[in-house]
């Protein structure tokens, strides 16, 4: 008997051992199988379009235990596809997963196994007449609608969520208006593709390039298989800044892509007409009819969609007064709240650890079972904005976003280098810009040939501020630490010989001389004098009284150029100075401006291109928010 006894406790200790070796990854699989059952439907819009969807229902849900649903919309696939393959984590959500829900995947229309045809960012249709007028929020209202009354023991209560794509395909979610959809994440949401992703203030971001195929090429039928792979451009180098140069001017780019329906809507729309005008969802966040409770989620160092969440959560607080909106802003890149790394890094700067996983746990979790399994009141004992603040490295609560109390301040760029806060100085700063030899935006040449660009955000500066096409302006070191948090505009008072110009503006924290390197620190980094990116933008000089009718500058004539930065929340602290640079090139990540005038920069030739003398005045400011 002892033997036995014996032999039972060795094979209990070697079964431990051997669940300690499994990975975080293993053993979500294993949760995941044994734990949920997978069906496949597809759901009959109200034109007769089918749509692909996958449903995770938990095992033990049943008659006494209903589940609610949380829905995700994707045009990146909700694969696996098999009716028996379950996927190894559902929804890129640990603890909702563990939480339990029945969970739903879905193709939106002309989309891998969905019917129909694909449209960026489909227009919303605020008075719908007939069963022709689809959209987003039809899709989604009439797929919630098949849903509660045909999956078993659910809730009836629903809640959906996405990020990126997905994530306008919440915030159109929303409109839908059906009384079940009672909680909505839109996470890294596009608002309005040329102020998000593709375009910068009207400037074309060349760095998505590669992405074209993704968003350009209709499937001919449904499909598990990718159908767009011929169409990406055939690269024989590892050097991206080079190979981009080649692809300039953008005619150029165009021959990769001379099918691509999504380049030739650039080509014709150079500017924001009706065809981006009606893609832009800000206007229809108003007076949202059933209205769920709202998460808007971003991250400060996104690449992609840092305009989106700011721009969607700021809309709905000012035209909903009376719902539950809500923001949460992390030192994320895209979508890295749904990634657990545990030392938490953007580029080469850590923030602390486990920070996706304390997202996950204590804010998406805790709102989402608050809305679709508890109370749902509103009493979900989330901040009205969660921000993390990326100079002290901590999470903060506010009770709104922005913040009233904020003192406004205006740095002037002062032309003999330093940042004043009180009166501007006379005179001038000035730098020859030649599209020949554009200022590079990273010194990482893999994120160049990347999908998408994403370390730039918080990367070192020092290589651009040693180019005589920079202009460079600081204060001096900081005696005590401030804290920026809220909006920024540049207001350039600035002069050029040519017609056209960008202005390229960045918030740079530098770290003093002796600053040591984290424990984590990737050992070719030196924090000793780093100039850490805290926020850029870029403005194009044709947009500057309206981005709908691009005018040309008169040469050598002072001009105003306005232009938000979107916000931050970062504290410069004592010993640091804050500096500001200013440039014409960021390349290639936005493509190379003429510096004369051209109707359409897409079609522009290479005798267009001219070097440029620019001037920034004095009197120009950058105008910040600062927090007591």
């Amino acid at each position: 008997m002892k033997k036995l006894l014996l032999l039972f406790a060795l094979c209990c200790f070697s079964f431990y051992n051997q669940a300690q070796k499994l990975t975080v990854a293993q053993l979500d699989s294993v949760f995941v199988h044994e734990n949920y059952v997978k069906t496949q439907y597809e759901i009959e819009m109200r034109d007769g379009v089918k749509l692909f969807t996958n449903v995770y229902t938990p095992k033990d849900a049943s008659a006494n235990k209903k589940y609610p649903i949380i829905l995700k919309r994707t045009c990146y696939s909700v694969a696996p596809y098999g009716k028996d393959q379950l996927p190894n984590l559902i929804s890129n959500s640990r603890y909702l997963m563990r939480e339990k829900f029945i969970f739903v995947d879905q193709d939106v229309r002309g989309r891998w196994m969905s019917e129909g045809n694909f449209t960026n960012m489909t227009p919303h249709i605020a008075n719908k007449n007939s069963n022709k007028d689809i959209d987003e929020a039809s899709d989604t209202y009439d797929s919630i609608d098949w849903l509660v009354k045909n999956l078993p023991n659910n809730n009836g209560n629903v809640g959906q969520f996405g990020t990126s794509y997905p994530g306008f395909y919440t915030i159109a979610g929303a409109l839908c208006g059906h009384p079940a959809l009672k909680a909505a994440s839109p996470q890294a949401p596009i608002a309005d593709f040329f102020f998000d992703d593709f375009h910068h203030n009207g400037a074309f971001t060349m760095g998505y390039g590669l992405t074209f195929p993704v968003f350009g090429v209709q499937h001919p039928k449904p499909t598990t298989n990718s159908w767009y792979d011929e169409q990406f451009p055939r690269i024989k180098t590892f050097d991206g800044f080079e190979w981009y140069k080649t692809m300039s001017p953008l005619k150029n780019f165009g021959e990769n892509y001379a099918n691509n329906f999504f380049w030739q809507e650039h080509v014709e729309h150079p500017n924001y007409d009706e065809f981006w005008q009606k893609r832009n969802i800000l206007p229809h966040l108003k007076n949202i009819k059933n209205a769920p409770a709202i998460m808007v989620v971003g991250g400060w160092f996104d690449a992609e969609d840092l305009y989106g969440p700011l721009s969607i959560y700021k809309t709905l607080e000012k035209n909903n007064p009376n719902i539950y909106n809500s923001i949460v802003m992390g030192p994320f890149g895209h979508g890295d709240w749904s990634r657990e790394n545990g030392h938490h890094f953007h580029s080469n700067i850590y923030f602390g650890d486990s920070i996706a996983t304390h997202y996950q746990k204590n804010i998406e979790l805790k709102f989402f079972k608050h809305f679709l399994k508890e109370a749902g009141d509103g009493n979900s004992k989330l901040a009205e904005a969660t921000l993390f603040d990326t100079g002290k490295k901590e999470w903060k609560e506010f009770a709104e976003y922005p913040v009233k109390t904020a003192q406004k301040i205006d740095f002037y760029l002062n032309p003999n280098g330093k940042i004043a806060t009180g009166t501007p100085a006379k005179g001038f700063a000035e730098f020859v810009s030649d599209p020949s030899k554009p200022v590079p935006y990273t010194e990482d040449p893999k994120q160049i040939l990347g999908f998408s660009p994403r370390n730039y955000m918080s990367e070192d500066q020092r290589f651009a501020g040693s180019r005589t096409d920079v202009l460079t302006f600081e204060t001096d070191v900081l005696t005590e630490d401030i804290t920026l948090g809220g909006e920024i505009m540049a207001k350039l008072k600035i002069s050029t010989t040519g017609t056209d110009a960008d202005w390229f503006v960045k918030l740079v924290d530098v770290y003093p001389g002796d600053e040591k390197n984290s424990p984590y620190t990737p050992t070719h980094i030196t924090l000793g004098g780093y100039q850490q990116m805290v926020r850029s933008e870029i403005m194009r000089s044709r947009f500057r009284n309206s981005f709908s009718k691009p005018e040309p500058l008169v040469a050598n004539k002072v001009t105003d150029i306005n232009f938000r930065l979107q916000d931050v929340l970062h504290t410069f602290k004592k010993g640091h100075k804050i500096m500001i640079q200013v440039q014409s090139t960021v390349f290639p990540l936005f493509d190379i401006n003429p510096q004369k005038y051209v109707e359409n920069i897409y079609k522009a030739k290479e005798s267009d291109f001219q070097k440029a003398t620019h001037r920034v005045y004095g009197d120009s400011k950058i105008s910040v928010e600062v927090l007591k």
